[in-house]
């Protein structure tokens, strides 16, 4: 009799852990270990995020709304993995490649990373200075007490500490839900925007689809999770409750990313407006959702850009340490790892700097930031599947025959997705 796949024998089903007479107990494990996953997904919601998708809404009304169910699908597989890698082999992903792949490779692979994320991190202050000026705030003050918070945050702080302010921060998403109900959507019309599945074969709407694949799957996310899941110090006894914490973190991106495609869809696309950042978006609320509506966006829109950049620069600071092992962990001191705290501290002064400097091109700076980024998924999810399979690492966890049909057949559309995205920008 041939032997069971040992993916099979190790890994449990997604709900075997809340079943039976454990469930308490395992409900308890599942909200002290709850962490890596829900924020790494959830502050991809960044400020490029928020824009992509008001403009989807804005410009392309529901018609994009069923692209949301496969890029879920899409990005639970591959978060799971990196989540796997992370607890089987205790080590960061950066980690992995060099010891797979040399440190050739992983030099010039970090370096692409680091102005990618640095330019991310860029765009996350702009939207800090967007959304308080709505406020009457001015960048000059906005920018600068920004900066500082989230560096005294990280710096002065431990894992546990951070981790907290980071799921604490999370629950601010909650006010793209209230404002989507604001706007009073005809239910029944959006349901069938969901089944309709509507494909234009335009430049434009196809390069927005891309692009709303770009900003929900980043390069950056998978080093984050993987080395989250270090740090935290979870074991492979604590998979299957790090699985639904990877499952979970998944879905609430992407409501969040339904109802704010959904609110400016039936607001601002149905009376006609042309926007093209998400502060427009939260000023274009106020007569046609109400005062409350327009605040509640830019409320979230602080929210989103502070989030992430104070992430952004902690996963740069993880990925690229851990790659030329360097000290890389939140419970240390600034004497302790201080090419971690030193190389977190310049993403974030210097990206702030950047917005401070009169004339500088924002727009340019985001749309090669994205080329970038289109650029480097494929590389960082080929690397992936080759490790995931490498037995020498994740002994029986590795993925299963089914899973790898799964996972690769994934990719391969990401890829093909990420390229045309590139293509399609360069051509517009």
């Amino acid at each position: 009799m041939a032997e069971r796949d040992p993916e099979q024998k190790k890994t449990p089903r997604f709900f075997d852990a809340f079943s039976g007479r454990g469930f308490w107990r395992s409900a308890g494990i599942f909200f002290a270990l709850i962490g890596p996953g829900i924020i790494t997904s959830n502050v991809d919601n960044d400020a490029g995020g928020i824009t992509t998708y008001s403009l989807a809404g804005a410009q392309y009304g529901l018609s994009l709304l069923w692209t949301l169910i496969p890029i879920t699908v899409a990005l639970i597989i591959i978060q799971e993995m990196c989540a796997r890698m992370g607890v089987i082999s205790g080590k960061g992903l950066s980690d992995l490649i060099r010891e797979r792949f040399g440190a050739k490779v992983t030099f010039y692979l970090m370096v692409v990373l680091f102005f990618t994320n640095l330019g991310n991190t860029v765009a996350e202050f702009a939207g800090v200075a967007a959304s308080l000026e709505i406020f009457g705030i001015g960048r000059h003050i906005s920018v600068p007490a920004a900066a500082a918070l989230v560096w005294w945050i990280v710096v002065k702080g431990n894992y546990k500490s951070v981790e907290k302010v980071f799921l604490f921060a999370c629950v601010f998403y909650l006010s793209y839900v209230i404002s989507g109900f604001m706007g009073k959507p005809d239910w029944t019309e959006i349901g069938m925007a969901f089944v309709s599945s509507t494909v234009r074969m335009d430049a434009g709407f196809l390069t927005m689809s891309l692009a709303l694949v770009g900003t929900t799957i980043a390069p950056w996310m998978q080093f984050y999770l993987q080395s989250s899941v270090v740090d935290k110090g979870l074991k492979a006894k604590d998979y299957k409750y790090l699985r639904m914490d990877v499952v979970l973190g998944s879905f609430t991106v992407n409501l969040v990313a339904f109802f704010i495609i959904m609110l400016c869809a039936v607001t601002i696309f149905q009376a006609g407006i042309r926007i093209e950042t998400a502060k427009d978006a939260a000023l274009a609320l106020a007569p046609l959702a109400g005062d409350y509506s327009s605040w509640l966006f830019a409320v979230g829109l602080l929210n989103a850009s502070l989030f992430a950049a104070s992430i952004l620069p902690l996963s740069t600071a993880y990925t690229i340490c851990e790659a030329f092992g360097w000290e890389s962990s939140l419970d240390r001191k600034f004497v302790e790892a201080p090419h971690f705290y030193g190389l977190y501290s310049l993403m974030i002064f210097v990206s702030a700097g950047i917005i401070l400097l009169p004339d500088i091109p924002l727009i340019s700076i985001m749309f090669y930031t994205q080329v970038a980024n289109g650029l480097l998924l494929p590389v960082v999810l080929l690397f992936m599947l080759y490790l995931i399979n490498d037995r020498r690492i994740m002994g029986t966890y590795v993925n299963g025959p089914a899973m790898n049909i799964v996972a690769w057949g994934t990719v391969i559309v990401l890829i093909g997705m990420s390229v045309a995205m590139v293509i399609f920008s360069l051509l517009a």
